[in-house]
């Protein structure tokens, strides 16, 4: 295996996972990095995630094979003509901002194009940092490539192959086609969720009763308005045209809604749900997407002293982890007494199948 030097300007919680499935599969490449923050690298170090902590972006970037952007999207631009010096030869810069439009346009006023092969993991958390980074994490979620007019095909080629052998599933995509898309499927979402969040916020009763009954259903539509605030605001500020034309779409979508409710169109209103019930059926059923899935079971319990643990024991002592476990109040939109959340999609499966041999009615989502 041929020894190459990787560098990542960033290392929160995308940096310090494409970092750490890099030592998983090529531990004999060089990783070196800058962060702000020095706490961040020194636990880089001492884990062994990467060899070189660097304070600031200098020549240690030179004779990079790859040099990952994993700072946030408007930092990633601006460090764009800090690493200019140090980029030459075969090196391929990268980033994994989820808006790429911005980027691609920096790199055409700086003239590097001819390195520049944009990158987006569409895979996260709603934690961040260094610390809850994970070798798994880019594991079987799509990863956008959105290389630049001028960068050759075997550098594309190339890079592509790289993500591939992270297990990662890369998707060559137009950079402008790129935020047309993610901004439909991931920045409306997000806007949406943190929208209903504030309605209910807002329209609460003194008492706070919309609060205590919006668990369930609720909570599991909005869970992604937990994500992080200063990372939603600058994605909203880089694909902002983007963004107002799709709002303004969705809001039409709305309308027309209203409009059938006000009129009582039974016949609009059946296909209303219909067309969206048959179109969501037909996704796969798979966490590649841009919005993390939970792996989630429910299961029904009878009200009992020691009924939630004996499920964890059995669980556990089948090596099985769980991720988060509780009692569901409000049933209106999930079967299931009990739900149990799993971190990956191979312990929700055997914990379905498990406790179904301990003679438990499961339901899996």
């Amino acid at each position: 295996m041929t020894t190459k030097r990787i560098g990542f300007i960033g290392l929160g919680l995308i940096g310090g996972s494409i970092a750490k499935a890099i030592r998983q599969y090529y531990p004999d490449y060089e990783l070196l990095a800058f962060d702000k923050n020095k706490e961040t690298l020194a636990l880089a170090v001492q884990e062994g995630t990467i060899h070189t902590a660097c304070t600031s972006i200098d020549d240690h970037f030179q004779n990079c094979a790859y040099i990952f952007l994993c700072a946030p999207i408007a930092y990633n631009t601006a460090y764009l003509s800090q690493l200019k010096p140090y980029i030459t030869g075969n090196c391929i810069l990268t980033d994994v901002g989820s808006v790429k439009t911005s980027i691609h346009e920096e790199v055409i006023a700086l003239q590097m194009e001819e390195h520049f092969i944009g990158g987006h993991p569409m895979a996260g958390s709603e934690k961040s940092g260094f610390v809850n980074a994970k070798a798994h994490l880019i594991e079987n979620a799509y990863y956008i490539i959105t290389p630049s007019a001028k960068v050759s095909g075997e550098k594309v080629t190339e890079y592509k192959t790289f993500i591939e052998s992270l297990k990662a599933l890369p998707i060559l995509l137009d950079y402008q086609k790129h935020d047309a898309v993610t901004g439909t499927i991931s920045h409306l979402p997000h806007i949406l969720a943190s929208g209903l969040v504030n309605f209910v916020r807002e329209t609460d009763t003194e008492d706070e009763l919309m609060k205590q009954l919006a668990a369930g259903g609720f909570k599991d539509i909005t869970r992604i308005a937990s994500s992080s605030p200063v990372m939603w605001q600058q994605i909203c500020l880089k694909n902002r045209k983007n963004i107002s034309r799709i709002l303004s779409a969705y809001i039409e979508t709305l309308n027309q809604a209203k409009l059938a409710i006000d009129t009582g169109a039974e016949e609009a209103l059946y296909s209303f749900f219909e067309t969206s019930r048959d179109y969501r059926n037909s996704m796969p059923n798979s966490s590649a997407g841009p919005i993390k899935k939970q792996f989630a079971i429910y299961c029904d319990i009878i009200d009992e002293t020691g009924g939630i643990a004996t499920i964890a024991t059995i669980l556990a002592s089948n090596m099985i982890s769980i991720k988060n476990i509780g009692i569901v109040h409000n049933r209106e939109f999930e079967e299931g007494v009990l739900r149990i959340e799993f971190y990956d999609e191979d312990s929700s499966a055997k914990a379905a199948v498990l406790l179904q041999k301990y003679r438990y009615i499961v339901y899996e989502v």
